[in-house]
């Protein structure tokens, strides 16, 4: 198959990008999406020009590195997939696709289609985890938790960080991520013990970074590859709302 690449080009966060016009021909649709850019990479370089930077690590849907907004949309036109899992055979023969990276105010450009995703760093680093003395590994059904709970925890826990649910807000609110990896410690009984602190200095620490708030267009939901549900953001509002009034006391 031949297609028709508008890639987005940007030498650095400083410089202005712009979109360029790239022709992949011969194109295998059993491809994967990655391997096609690989593709015009290496006929780029033969060329002797510059490829086109692009972020990927493991590819295979668990890393969330793959960051790229194909046609508007992030990760592409297939729900629950991350660009590395999108295949060619869902594009037609001469088809143009536009290739832009990750817009967000909170994620600046490093070239090209790489952006920075250090502020998601520092929200887990806020209170993404558990700090407090649990032991070591309990072994299976020694803590009891209702299946509900652990199903729930473990919905939560599916998200990568990729931030797709940002570049897909129109406010490019990261309250779906934040939503996540709080729910998925305050469900667990070893969470329990910096439940209130965690959201507290999470959400702080989103709203120090940039981001936008939550607005309920539900687009966060809609482009996750994991498609981890908006009701955590109900969920955290609520934990935020009741550690707020705490805090007061």
């Amino acid at each position: 198959m031949n297609l028709v690449l508008h890639v987005w080009r940007q030498k650095n966060n400083s410089e202005k990008g712009k979109m360029v016009r790239y022709e992949a021909q011969d194109i295998n649709p059993h491809m994967s999406f990655l391997e096609m850019l690989d593709v015009v990479n290496e006929r780029l370089i033969q060329k002797g020009e510059d490829p086109v930077a692009f972020d990927h690590d493991c590819r295979e849907g668990i890393c969330g590195a793959c960051s790229l907004t194909i046609n508007g949309r992030p990760h592409g036109p297939e729900r629950g997939t991350t660009v590395c899992q999108l295949h060619m055979r869902h594009f037609k023969d001469g088809e143009e696709i536009y290739i832009e990276p990750w817009r967000a105010k909170a994620f600046p450009v490093i070239k090209d289609l790489v952006v920075a995703r250090q502020a998601f760093d520092r929200i887990i680093q806020s209170g993404g985890f558990v700090s407090v003395k649990t032991g070591s590994a309990q072994d299976a059904n020694t803590i009891l938790i209702g299946k509900d709970t652990a199903d729930k925890a473990m919905d939560a826990a599916a998200c990568i960080g990729c931030g797709a649910c940002v570049a897909a807000c129109p406010n490019a609110s990261a309250m779906l991520f934040v939503a996540a990896k709080v729910s998925h410690l305050a469900l667990m009984p070893q969470g329990q013990v910096e439940k209130q602190k965690r959201v507290l200095n999470m959400v702080r620490t989103m709203d120090n970074e940039n981001f936008g708030n939550c607005t309920n267009h539900y687009e966060c939901e809609a482009a996750c590859p994991k498609e981890i549900s908006v009701d955590f953001i109900a969920q955290m509002n609520r934990e935020y709302l009741h550690a707020s009034i705490n805090e007061k006391r």
